[in-house]
């Protein structure tokens, strides 16, 4: 069975990058969108990484086209608005499709791992099950990444922990990560 270490992707800036670098570390793996309304959330990502990467915290950033064109642009202006606009420092990865027949093994590999278990009940998640429901009636029973920013928590053997959608909050988030530490 293909473990996440085997797995090989393109950094933003072309080269290949084997996953098993990052073996021994907890990872947060997100698909990003620079605009989309949650695009904010890369500050709370850096805030986060500057505060756990010490301890063992890696964040994995893939940039993602597929959620109504939210991330236009070159991986290098992707990588430029990133760092200039939210000052972000973790590794930030080439686009990627996170569904459908041209999604990265990375993406196939993290959803068979965990499903789809909701949006939760803020207002943001009451917009977002509407959304998602008026595109499929049946967007829940399927372990499709739903919108940007969904976060996966990586144990340091490599297992997947938690499924965070974008709605989480983000002390949730952080919770989950310091006990993962």
């Amino acid at each position: 069975m293909t473990q996440l270490r085997d797995l090989t992707v393109r950094a933003q800036d072309g080269t290949d990058i084997n996953l098993g670098r990052y073996e021994g570390k907890v990872l947060l793996i997100v698909n990003t969108a620079t605009g989309c309304g949650f695009t904010p959330q890369y500050e709370d990502l850096e805030r986060l990484y500057q505060a756990h990467r010490e301890a063992g915290l890696e964040i994995l950033d893939f940039p993602c086209n597929q959620f109504r064109g939210q991330a236009p642009g070159t991986d290098a202006e992707i990588h430029e608005f990133c760092t200039l606009t939210y000052g972000t420092t973790f590794p930030q990865f080439s686009k990627v499709e996170v569904n459908g027949e041209g999604e990265s093994p990375v993406f196939t590999w993290l959803k068979a791992a965990t499903g789809f278990e909701g949006m939760g009940s803020s207002a943001k998640a009451l917009a977002m099950r509407a959304m998602l429901k008026a595109q499929d009636r049946h967007y829940a029973s399927k372990p499709d990444i739903k919108w940007n920013f969904t976060k996966f928590l990586i144990s340091r053997q490599g297992e997947v922990l938690a499924r965070f959608e974008p709605t989480a909050p983000m002390s949730e988030v952080e919770a989950a990560v310091v006990a993962a530490l």
